[in-house]
């Protein structure tokens, strides 16, 4: 190696590790800092003081209200993100692409919009509110509200995972199965969702994961009260602002690990389903 190239590998190592230096250091800083102060906060009471606002009837309240939320969103958003990736890789058909702008619209639209937009829809000052209250249906200030706003937020996420994937794969195995005779819903249970299952469960955590954490379009739609409408988010702030930081930061633990174990398995996922590619392709 010439004095020249030695140079230029050395100039390269020192910039290697400045620049690995200064990764760690603001991955430190922004978040790993910040995950401290979370969980120090949380016990600056103890244990006993941390495990009193676990237990208190608004936290009990608002973890179930969260995993209620989760619970029927999720599963509907699973089923679109079916629907609409299937539609939009297998047919051609007038409004395709105004199909995906659409699927990706929430993406792009503030979640406190999407939620006065809503409230703009069926509050009860808006469109459809006065015919809403007439036949005694409440969608604002409470669940029903709640779950149409978040199911808005998190459409785009299981959608965005599976389309790609089966405009990849074609569907020359699906036209196999249908002329040996099998019907729609046996090819999407036996063809299509076998060759899709990694990226529907992928999408299916950032969707699970979007949806517990809501912030935004939920605080416009839910009212905020204690007790009834107030997801893990809505009770951080609530907390806070009444100066029970104890409170605030135990509901920012219980958001925290539920973002961990959702990293975690997405990890999984990502590497389960990228052996799973491998195999398939040495397979060929």
């Amino acid at each position: 190696m010439t004095g020249a190239a030695r140079a230029v590998a050395g100039q390269g190592g020192a910039a290697r590790i400045v620049l690995v230096a200064l990764a760690l250091g603001l991955t430190a800083l922004l978040i790993g800092l910040p995950l401290v102060v979370i969980f120090v906060q949380a016990f600056s009471k103890g244990v006993a003081g941390y495990l009193e606002a676990l237990n208190s009837p608004d936290m009990r309240h608002a973890v179930y209200l969260t995993l209620v939320v989760a619970v029927l969103s999720v599963p509907a958003n699973i089923a679109f993100g079916i629907a609409a990736a299937w539609a939009i890789a297998r047919f051609r058909f007038p409004g395709r692409s105004l199909l995906v702008v659409l699927i990706e619209l929430p993406l792009s639209v503030s979640p406190v919009v999407a939620g006065v937009c809503y409230l703009l829809l069926y509050g009860s000052q808006g469109l459809f509110g006065p015919f809403l209250e007439a036949q005694g249906i409440q969608l604002m200030f409470a669940l029903p509200g709640i779950v149409m706003v978040t199911i808005f937020v998190t459409c785009p996420y299981v959608a965005r995972e599976v389309l790609p994937l089966m405009e990849e794969q074609g569907k020359d195995e699906e036209e196999t199965a249908v002329t040996l005779g099998a019907r729609g819903w046996h090819i999407l249970w036996r063809v299509t969702l076998p060759n899709i299952r990694w990226a529907l469960l992928y999408g299916a955590i950032l969707c699970t994961a979007r949806a517990i954490g809501e912030f935004g379009a939920v605080s416009v739609v839910s009212g905020n009260v204690r007790g009834v409408t107030n997801t893990l988010p809505l009770q951080v702030e609530l907390l806070y602002h009444s100066y029970n930081v104890v409170g605030a930061f135990t509901a920012a633990t219980l958001l925290t690990l539920i973002a961990l174990v959702a990293l975690g398995a997405k990890a999984i996922v990502e590497r389960m389903g990228a052996a799973a590619t491998a195999e398939q392709r040495r397979g060929r």
